[in-house]
């Protein structure tokens, strides 16, 4: 109507012949609106369908492998604390030998009086410890001799002197031990000095 009133030489047939003209067009527009979002949304489902199933997939996946990492995580703890638990249980065995021995010994040096019998009885016994727990990974550290390192040896002295080259150990006041690379006790040393 408002073409009407803008021109008012029109006839009524033509305005209306207009008017269905645009409504004609009006409606195709829409139709063809409508058909291309409902191709566009079954696209659009069927993408977001293959992305839905593949999170799930790779979701199930994250939550074995943390049921995994948990399972080994716990398992590591058990074992720790078993080692913990029961990691001397080898040496304990061993040391067992050497306090029967000890025992032993003691009842023979009641009737003893020879003195040579107590020493030989005590060094035996000390060599059988040295064995021992050198089986079990413990190593002496060298000293004497040796360039002075401060991994391994602790300087509790310190002797000027020109026999010796400067910081060599001349001394041990204290022997040192280790297992593997792990110091277990420094070594109390003396240390040459210049004069």
């Amino acid at each position: 109507m408002a073409i009407e009133n803008s021109n008012p030489f029109k006839n009524e047939e033509v305005v209306k012949d207009e008017e269905t003209k645009e409504d004609i067009e009006n409606s195709t527009e829409e139709e063809t609106s409508d058909s291309a979002p409902k191709e566009e949304s079954a696209e659009t489902t069927s993408a977001n369908n293959k992305l839905q199933e593949e999170y799930d997939k790779l979701n199930q996946q994250y939550i074995r492998l943390a049921a995994d990492f948990d399972n080994y995580r716990k398992r590591q703890a058990q074992e720790r604390e078993s080692l913990l638990k029961y990691g001397t249980e080898n040496a304990l065995k061993s040391l067992i030998e050497v306090l029967d021995n000890f025992e032993r010994g003691q009842k023979a040096l009641e009737k003893v009086e020879d003195c040579e019998k107590v020493k030989e009885s005590f060094n035996l016994v000390h060599k059988q410890v040295c064995e021992i727990l050198t089986k079990l990974g413990l190593e002496e550290i060298k000293a004497i001799g040796e360039e002075f390192d401060p991994n391994y040896h602790e300087a509790v002295m310190q002797t000027p002197t020109s026999e010796h080259k400067e910081h060599t150990v001349i001394g041990e006041l204290q022997k040192g031990y280790k297992m593997g690379d792990k110091v277990l006790r420094p070594t109390l040393v003396n240390v040459a000095t210049a004069e």
